[in-house]
């Protein structure tokens, strides 16, 4: 008999599988608005520049949410503007029109408190973070555990999942077969 062993930790794992991009997995696209614990309202993408004043249901709240790896790897990109949420190596928080660049890309964590945090995938330990006047702090000044990284998934007003449904096809013995060819 294998003895179970006690204390094992998935997370390394976990970390691991995130960081590998992942061709297999389906993407999925989200649509919602992220409200900031700090500032009370909701984080705006206006082109090049990042804010968090945006008002419940304001167009340039909301916010695309792509994933397209096993873990929780995001690009966020503003609806209306069609740029990138991006941290440059400064930290700043910039909107950018092309998020293929890993500075683009983002880790979402979802907190003991059940808010979640955006940790910079090229900058480790960098969180995006707001003011309480809504003004983007730069990544090097943010940590976890502050209020100031923690938001909350809000759906816009009157908008529920846009996510359309998979289409799962049924593999049966007819499908399956391979007609062989005829050499007449």
């Amino acid at each position: 008999m294998f003895a179970a062993e006690e204390n094992v930790d998935f997370r390394i794992h976990v970390e691991n599988q995130t960081r590998a991009r992942d061709d297999v997995s389906r993407k999925q696209l989200r649509l919602y608005q992220l409200y900031s614990r700090t500032s009370g309202k909701h984080i705006q993408v206006l082109g090049r520049r990042i804010s968090a004043k945006g008002e419940d249901g304001d167009k340039y709240a909301q916010l695309l949410v792509e994933t397209d790896t096993f873990g929780s790897q995001v690009r966020i990109k503003g609806k209306e503007t069609d740029f990138y949420l991006c941290m440059n190596r400064k930290g700043k928080l910039v909107g950018k029109p092309d998020g293929t660049s890993k500075e683009c890309v983002f880790i979402e964590k979802v907190l003991e408190n059940n808010y979640t945090a955006l940790m910079s995938a090229k900058y480790s330990g960098w969180y995006v973070g707001f003011t309480k006047k809504g003004r983007p702090r730069k990544g090097p000044k943010t940590r976890e555990n502050q209020q100031d990284v923690h938001f909350m998934k809000r759906y816009p007003k009157g908008q529920v999942e846009i996510q359309k449904p998979f289409k799962y096809t049924t593999v049966t013995k007819r499908t399956k077969r391979i007609r062989p060819t005829n050499p007449s």
